[in-house]
């Protein structure tokens, strides 16, 4: 919107007496208004976002009123346009009201009726504003929860960090280990904010030369140094109005940390080769699978960069932290690489979800996907050894606490995933399970995981 700082009521009349007199009426009753004597290149000053509603004279030279409805119409048509006609116009403003007009006002009218109006089609515009939002913020969490699969808790608090982040302009640290996640992370911050019509560039640091990273992130102009014939824009200026994913920031030089931290306080980049500051409006979101504090502290990394770019920190938890997740995942996976490779989808055997389930997963997420893959074309998971044999060979205790605590999470997670395939019946879910109804039951009643048919079985049940 660039008309006038945003007012709530845009008036167009081309009388210069009837338009001073309604601004005054409206504005004496605390509404911010904005008088036009004509409608040109109006609804192109507009976006769909405006808060207001358009009061606009029927009989105006060039677009009229009828034009203007039109216009605005096709730029939202839940956008409020009150129509003024004179007397003989009230066929015209009738027929308006079919193309979409909110009300008409037949002149002369009183300074109530107009008021009235006003505020009933403000009121709708907030409502109809409001609806849009929440609509808007349901089907993002939708993408977010399609996008980062998972139900334990450690996903479902990062979840809740993005959706609030990423309505935020702040510049990211995302932390994680190889393969958790990261540029997924960063995309949907990207993809949830305001900068989703931006461009979104990723950049590995950590697979560029050092001969070439500032050329890649800043650019260069022709002659800054041998080979460069011609000027390039660089990634940084690039991804200007939206966002830049820097994966692998822990392996840049310091050098370049030093350009990198000069272009986040500044929010301008200096191409090599000159000394013209080029302004940016851009997010930064980097990515290290590092600790920065500990290379900070060994002289490896910035500290002034690393509290830079500490501010907001998003930790991506490893796979051997999500439980039940594991299976949730493998199974996703493995039914999508069938479908890819035309298989039929394979079921899970109890002593594969074990394995999954004690398995470290040092690769994350990018480890299992590949598990997944091999287990959908009929090989082995390739894991490592069996449950059973790594019981009799295993010289540490599994990692997550005392024993009793890792049964309980086990057992619910094999719950759990098994709840995730399709049981007409509770009955059925019992079988697949090998344990009685009543058994299943409580143990559903102590994991807080509930039939999906809400089948409730009697307490007696065998």
């Amino acid at each position: 919107m660039t008309v006038d700082a945003a007012p709530q009521v845009l008036l167009v009349d081309d009388d210069p007496h009837l338009r001073q007199a309604l601004s005054q009426t409206l504005d004496l009753a605390g509404l911010k208004v904005c008088a036009l004597a004509d409608a040109r290149g109006l609804a192109e000053r507009l976006d769909r976002d405006w808060p207001g509603v358009v009061v606009s004279d029927i009989r105006m030279p060039g677009i009229d009123g009828l034009e203007l409805l039109k216009q605005l119409k096709a730029l939202d048509a839940e956008l409020p346009v009150l129509l003024i006609t004179g007397h003989g116009d009230v066929p015209l403003a009738v027929q308006a009201m079919r193309a979409g007009a909110y009300d008409f006002l037949e002149k002369p009218f009183a300074s109530e009726d107009l008021l009235d109006s006003v505020r009933r089609a403000l009121d709708l515009r907030r409502l109809v504003l409001d609806n849009r939002s929440l609509r808007l913020a349901l089907a993002d969490r939708q993408a977010l929860a399609t996008r980062l699969l998972g139900q334990s808790p450690a996903i479902a608090r990062l979840r809740e960090q993005i959706g609030a982040l990423a309505a935020t302009s702040a510049d990211v640290l995302i932390l994680g280990e190889t393969g958790s996640g990261k540029e997924v992370v960063a995309r949907a911050l990207h993809d949830l904010s305001s900068r989703r019509d931006g461009p979104f560039v990723a950049i590995n640091a950590g697979a560029l030369a050092e001969s070439v990273v500032e050329s890649e992130l800043f650019g260069h102009e022709a002659g800054a140094f041998t080979g460069a014939q011609k000027r390039r824009i660089g990634k940084f200026e690039f991804a200007n109005g939206g966002t830049l994913f820097l994966d692998e920031i822990e392996s840049m030089s310091l050098d370049v940390q030093v350009k990198l931290l000069r272009l986040l306080q500044e929010r301008a980049v200096e191409r090599v080769g000159s000394n013209q500051l080029i302004p940016l409006d851009i997010r930064v979101v980097a990515a290290t699978k590092e600790d920065l504090r500990q290379a900070a502290d060994q002289g490896r990394f910035r500290a002034d960069l690393y509290y830079r770019l500490n501010v907001a920190p998003l930790r991506i938890p490893p796979l051997r932290e999500r439980g039940e997740d594991v299976l949730l995942l493998f199974q996703h996976y493995a039914d999508a690489a069938a479908a890819r490779h035309g298989l039929a989808p394979r079921g899970l055997q109890p002593e594969q979800r074990a394995q999954l389930m004690l398995h470290p997963w040092p690769g994350n997420v990018r480890e299992l996907q590949n598990a997944a893959e091999r287990f959908a074309l009929g090989l082995e998971l390739g894991l490592g050894p069996s449950p059973g044999e790594a019981a009799a060979t295993v010289e540490q205790p599994l990692a997550g606490g005392r024993l009793t605590e890792q049964v309980e999470a086990f057992e619910r997670a094999l719950i759990a995933a098994e709840l995730g395939r399709p049981h007409g019946s509770l009955r059925s879910l019992a079988e697949a399970l090998g344990v009685p109804r009543k058994t299943l039951h409580d143990k559903l009643r102590k994991h807080g995981l509930s039939f999906a048919d809400g089948a409730n079985p009697p307490d007696d049940a065998a």
